[in-house]
C-alpha cells in the first residue's frame, strides 16, 4: 500500500477543509460548509485524514464529549465521518485510522462509541467494539397528563436569521443535558450541526418555558428530536404547547426523563444506526437511547 500522509486538526486549514467536505459529498451527500463557515466547528470535533498530493482521501474524525448516564459523567470519544474515496477503497484505509484514534485516545477517556449503518456491522467489531441495544420511547395521546393550550408562546426559529441563530448558539453552549438517565454534554458543534442541516425547519421557541424543541408532526405521530432548555422543565407543559389535536403517539428520540409510568419502550431490534462500544458495557438489560442530536 501507498504511505499516504496522515494529517489531523485542520479545521483552520481552508484547502484541507475544503477537501474533507469534496469527499463527504462524495460518500455521504453532506454539505459541511454551511456548518463550519457558521463557526460551528470547534476543536472538540477532530479529523483524522490521509491525503494524497494534498486531497483527503479517507477519514475518520472524533468528537470529545461528556456522557451522562445514570447522573455520572463519564470523558467519552464518538467516532464518526468514516470515509474511504471510492478510488482508494479496499487498502485498509480506514482500520489504520481507527487503529490510530484507538491508540491515541483509549487511556486518556472512558470509552469510545460509534453508529454504524448495515453495512458495516462486521467492520467494527475488528476493532474491539461490541454492539448494544438501544431502545425506543412512546407514549400514547390518551396518556397524557395535559390539556391542548388555547394559545402559547411558540415559534420557529430562522437558522438564517442572525438574532435566532444566536439564541440557538447560546443554548446549544448553556444546555443541561436533555436526560440523567442518558445524555451528553459539551456537544455544542453536533447539535448545531442538527439546527443547521438536518433540523432546519423543525426549530421551535417556546418563550414562556425558555425552552428549544425540535420536532415534527407526521399524520398522527409527534417526533420530538430534542428539547434544549438552560434549567430543567416540565415535560406537560412542554407537550401541551405542541401537541395538536391530530396528535395520537408522541415518540422521544432521546431517553425522557418523564415519570409517565404509560411511556412504552421497546428494545430496537432494526436501525439504521446500531451503536458499537468500547470497551463494550456490561448492562445489557437497561433501556436507554442516546440522544439523537448527539449521533456524528
Amino acid at each position: 500500500m501507498t504511505n499516504y500522509q496522515l494529517v489531523s486538526d485542520y479545521k483552520d486549514i481552508e484547502s484541507y477543509k475544503e477537501s474533507f467536505n469534496e469527499l463527504a459529498k462524495i460518500v455521504f451527500g453532506l454539505d459541511f460548509k454551511k456548518w463550519y463557515e457558521k463557526g460551528c466547528w470547534n476543536d472538540n470535533y477532530i479529523c483524522y485524514s490521509y491525503v494524497d498530493e494534498d486531497k483527503i482521501i479517507a477519514n475518520a474524525s472524533i468528537n470529545k464529549m461528556t456522557f451522562v448516564s445514570n447522573g455520572k459523567e463519564y470523558k467519552a470519544i464518538q467516532v464518526g465521518t468514516v470515509m474511504t474515496h471510492p478510488a482508494y477503497r479496499n487498502q485498509g484505509l480506514s482500520g489504520k485510522l481507527m487503529n490510530h484514534i484507538i491508540e491515541k485516545y483509549e487511556q486518556e477517556y472512558d470509552f469510545i462509541y460509534l453508529f454504524a449503518n448495515e453495512s458495516v456491522l462486521n467492520f467494527y467489531p475488528r476493532f474491539g467494539f461490541g454492539k448494544v441495544q438501544e431502545s425506543s420511547f412512546s407514549l400514547k395521546m390518551s396518556a397524557l397528563r395535559t390539556q391542548l393550550a388555547e394559545s402559547h408562546s411558540l415559534r420557529r426559529l430562522d437558522t438564517n436569521n442572525m438574532d435566532d441563530f444566536r439564541i440557538m448558539e447560546q443554548f446549544a453552549a448553556e444546555r443541561i443535558p436533555v436526560s440523567l438517565v442518558m445524555s451528553v454534554k459539551n456537544n455544542e458543534h453536533l447539535l448545531m450541526f442538527y439546527f443547521i442541516l438536518a433540523f432546519n425547519d423543525s426549530i421551535y421557541y417556546i418563550e414562556d418555558l425558555d425552552a428549544i424543541v425540535i420536532f415534527k408532526q407526521e399524520d398522527k405521530h409527534l417526533h420530538i428530536f430534542d428539547i434544549i432548555s438552560k434549567e430543567k422543565v416540565d415535560y406537560d407543559m412542554i407537550l401541551n404547547c405542541i401537541v395538536s389535536a391530530d396528535t395520537a403517539i408522541i415518540h422521544f428520540y432521546f431517553t425522557p426523563d418523564y415519570d409517565n409510568e404509560y411511556i412504552q419502550i421497546e428494545f430496537i431490534t432494526e436501525s439504521d444506526d446500531t451503536l458499537f462500544v468500547r470497551p463494550l458495557w456490561e448492562d445489557k438489560t437497561r433501556h436507554f437511547l442516546i440522544p439523537l442530536t448527539s449521533h456524528s
